[in-house]
């Protein structure tokens, strides 16, 4: 690889433009390029782990992953203040709850009673 030697700094502002355009140019053909290169070496990769697997690729990553179907969860908490805001108790605590406790409030305050539950559940039944 020869490259003669460039004396930036006396280049005009014209000629340093040239220059930069046409890096961008080779530039942006070699990363094209190698993307492509990349992107074929992948395909050959996937289609052998598909044949490996019995399956045809999908149910790996995010792509085309089936769900596993979970049983509805009903709150266990409600928000006094706005009744349709409740938490099951499972993920992060929501906004409003955790105010409530950092203001001194337990958390069992919150708790819906029970038999307000069963009679939610049959009501959507």
């Amino acid at each position: 690889m020869s490259i003669k030697k460039l004396d930036l700094e006396s280049m005009t502002v014209d000629d340093l433009w040239s220059l930069h355009e046409k890096i961008s140019r080779i530039l942006s053909a070699r990363i094209t390029s190698e993307k492509q290169e990349l992107e074929k070496r992948l395909a050959v990769l996937n289609r052998g782990r598909s044949a490996i697997e019995g399956d045809s690729g999908q149910g790996f990553g995010s792509h085309g992953k089936v769900r596993r179907k979970y049983p509805r969860v009903f709150p266990k908490y409600r928000n006094p203040a706005t009744p349709s805001e409740t938490w099951s108790g499972r993920g992060k605590q929501p906004r409003w709850l955790v105010a409530a406790i950092k203001s001194g409030r337990k958390i069992d305050d919150f708790r819906i009673r029970e038999e307000a539950r069963a009679k939610g559940r049959q009501q959507r039944a």
